[in-house]
């Protein structure tokens, strides 16, 4: 009867372990496979057609021809730079007032924070994209035209603040958990070395729990990257490059998402927006291996400063 029970027991624990080792191994090759066919798909632009990767990414020349038979231009230098000033825009925005209430959830009022401030917070993550954009093109382009009297408020800053407040719960919570994780030691030091709560604050608790809250921001900009719908109802859809925070222009999803449809496959269109594709792939991996980057200094600092008190 026990040995009955012994193999059942082992039984289901191989089963499980086989199980969950299935799911890594199938993610792991879907992730392979998603670059191998982006890759595949990508470098006909390049291949096939004979562009160069300069010409990709420092012209900005944007008619591909819409056959089989090539001859366009294929500079993406438009669609490269309207990503980097949205996204850097929204990041501007939206990293001062995440790290505030993140401090504000952990250190100011803790039991408000937790209980209320931080639920409102992941609130604004479970809205879709597309009712920012709605309210963004109902509400705020049409402020942008009216108080800095412009022809139109379809702009870069209206989708950098349009995406500033969808990356903003993800900062803030990220950053707010790496806050937590402080040891209260840490507080209790400084409290009795004589810090006032601020100086605690940014002298002690932000500079510990910094490499979590570079996390968090790398985690908003990829998610700001990524986001197409939002950014495509308010930034105003010209392929021109912006010379300024109110000018119109696209970006790589937008461009995306816009012509994807419409392409002919095998196409030259196609293939360059197969090309963009693959870079924001490639981009996505930058932002995961920067991550990976700073929790793997992070450890290293925490192993050093065991390593000393053990030492001691």
């Amino acid at each position: 009867m026990d040995r009955t029970k012994g193999k059942s027991m082992f039984a289901k624990e191989y089963f499980w372990r086989d199980l969950m080792t299935a799911c890594g191994l199938f993610v792991i090759v879907l992730t392979i496979g998603i670059g191998g066919f982006l890759v595949y798909k990508g470098s006909a632009t390049f291949l096939t057609y004979g562009h160069s990767l300069w010409e990709f990414l420092g012209s900005a020349q944007w008619s591909p021809a819409d056959n089989s038979e090539g001859g366009g231009m294929v500079g993406a230098l438009i669609f490269v730079t309207g990503s980097l000033c949205t996204c850097g825009l929204a990041l501007l925005i939206a990293a001062p007032f995440s790290l505030g209430s993140a401090i504000f959830i952990t250190d100011i009022s803790p039991k408000f924070g937790e209980r209320f401030y931080r639920p409102v917070v992941e609130i604004f993550a479970g809205i879709p994209s597309v009712v920012y954009g709605w309210v963004g093109l109902t509400v705020l382009v049409p402020a942008i035209k009216t108080v800095f009297d412009r022809q139109v408020g379809h702009s870069i800053l209206a989708a950098g603040i349009v995406l500033a407040v969808m990356i903003f719960p993800t900062i803030t919570t990220v950053s707010a958990d790496a806050l937590k994780a402080v040891p209260k030691e840490c507080r209790m030091a400084a409290y009795g070395l004589g810090s006032t709560r601020w100086q605690t604050i940014y002298k002690i608790v932000v500079p510990a729990a910094a490499p979590g809250i570079i996390s968090g921001i790398i985690l908003g900009l990829a998610r700001a990257f990524g986001e197409a719908l939002a950014v495509a109802m308010v930034i105003g859809q010209t392929t021109a490059l912006p010379t300024s925070i109110f000018s119109t222009t696209k970006t790589l999803t937008t461009e995306i998402a816009a012509q994807m449809g419409n392409a002919m496959e095998g196409g030259e269109m196609k293939s360059a927006l197969w090309s963009m594709a693959l870079l924001l792939f490639l981009i996505s991996l930058l932002f995961i291996f920067m991550i990976h980057r700073v929790s793997a200094v992070k450890t290293e600092d925490d192993s050093r400063k065991t390593a000393r008190k053990g030492g001691k």
